[in-house]
């Protein structure tokens, strides 16, 4: 199919998305799909995406298939993703999405021939972030940025005051004479 070794040498899918937890950048499904539906467009093909959930062996899992059609021309590609239902922080409707975003995100990379290779930590296969380049800011008191900081830990009191300094700890280079003072704050 003509069209598709076209757009897979036209596609252009950026990481446009950023874990401040593992600091590192990657792409998502919606991510593939804004970039490849002009080109959709311009070489008049039609994507589907069709989703079936598995099981092997009592290992749930989705099944995704991208395929991509020109005239009566199809190519598909399928990929999987495992379906954890007691995903810590989601319940079973979320854990069931998360896998379909991941197996359709990998079915749209081998049928577009999307490298993540190099700083995807998805295939290093070693799960170690890659360090963003980033500088932090001294949070020093009586400055805006202590007034954001003391706002931020007010508004999220809920969420412990261990939370709060590693999340503020993405930004901010924070002393521990501070921390204390963040913790009496986040304790009134």
């Amino acid at each position: 199919m003509k069209e598709l070794i076209k757009i897979q040498s036209e596609l252009k899918a950026p990481k446009n998305q950023f874990n401040a937890f593992g600091k590192y950048k990657y792409r998502n499904c919606e991510d593939i799909l804004e970039a490849l539906k002009p080109l959709l467009l311009k070489y008049e093909c039609t994507l589907t995406i069709h989703d079936e959930v598995k099981e092997v062996g009592g290992l749930v899992f989705i099944e995704s298939t991208a395929s991509i059609q020109k005239d009566n021309e199809v190519r598909s590609v399928t990929a999987q993703a495992g379906i954890d239902p007691n995903r810590k922080g989601m319940d079973v409707g979320q854990s069931f999405g998360a896998s379909s975003s991941y197996s359709r995100k990998y079915a749209l990379s081998g049928l577009l021939l999307i490298d993540d290779s190099g700083l995807d930590p998805d295939a290093s296969n070693d799960h170690q972030p890659v360090k963003a380049p980033e500088v932090l800011i001294t949070l020093e008191k009586d400055t805006d940025n202590w007034k954001k900081a003391v706002n931020f830990v007010q508004t999220n009191k809920a969420q412990g005051i261990d939370a709060l300094v590693k999340r503020l700890g993405v930004k901010y280079k924070i002393s521990n004479e501070l921390k204390k003072e963040l913790a009496t704050i986040c304790n009134q």
